[in-house]
């Protein structure tokens, strides 16, 4: 059965990370990424900043052999990048391996990657090959992937989702809290007042399908 997995590298060990060097309140974004023949489609956004020279934003990696500006708007950057096929990386390993990876966000605190696999030995074989190349990365997440949609996640829009599942994985919802408000919003790239406004949206939804399901059951 196809295999969802999320995992975590610290924002340092990935070759855009010293973006957060120059520009510590962005966020960048990769592009859907299915690996075909060893390639990997090279798109990103970068997102929370305004500066006339974004490319120069990042500084000299190994991994990374060019970067350039593709479109900007507003806040709102798309690069492509070259990468180096000798260095070892995340990415290296998801192209080796044939891994689609689905969602990669970075941020100054980590990078959180969404990988697909057609079964869970997909997921089992990207690990070891991580651990056998020192690459790492801290699995958060494992799951079957579900042949439909719930009504319940269909309605929430997808920001209202990732600040919903942030908040769970970080403690918000513990009891003493784990993280604040604050410190989602930083790691979302959005202020604490919009990190709210998403959880409060999102868990409406939430109790709104589940209570209307309940009452329909019984």
């Amino acid at each position: 059965m196809a295999t969802e997995a999320t995992f975590t590298v610290p924002s340092d060990q990935f070759p855009l990370g010293t973006v957060f060097d120059q520009l510590p309140n962005v966020r960048v974004e990769l592009e859907r990424i299915v690996p075909a023949q060893n390639v990997v489609i090279p798109y990103f956004w970068v997102r929370g900043t305004e500066v006339t020279d974004i490319e120069g934003e990042f500084t000299e990696h190994p991994g990374v052999k060019s970067i350039r500006l593709v479109d900007s708007v507003d806040d709102e950057y798309l690069l492509r990048v070259e990468w180096a096929i000798d260095y070892d990386d995340v990415l290296t390993v998801l192209a080796e391996t044939g891994v689609p990876l689905i969602e990669a966000i970075g941020t100054n605190h980590q990078w959180t990657f969404e990988v697909r696999g057609d079964d869970r030995s997909d997921i089992v074989d990207f690990q070891r090959r991580c651990r056998e190349l020192d690459i790492p990365i801290t699995m958060t997440a494992l799951h079957a992937l579900t042949p439909v949609e719930t009504t319940t996640e269909a309605g929430l829009t997808d920001t209202q989702l990732e600040a919903l599942v942030l908040a769970y994985q970080r403690g918000y919802y513990e009891s003493p809290r784990q993280v604040t408000l604050e410190a989602l919003g930083e790691e979302l790239g959005i202020s604490q007042q919009a990190v709210g406004s998403r959880l409060r949206g999102g868990i409406k939804h939430v109790l709104g399908s589940t209570l209307s399901a309940l009452t329909v059951q019984s």
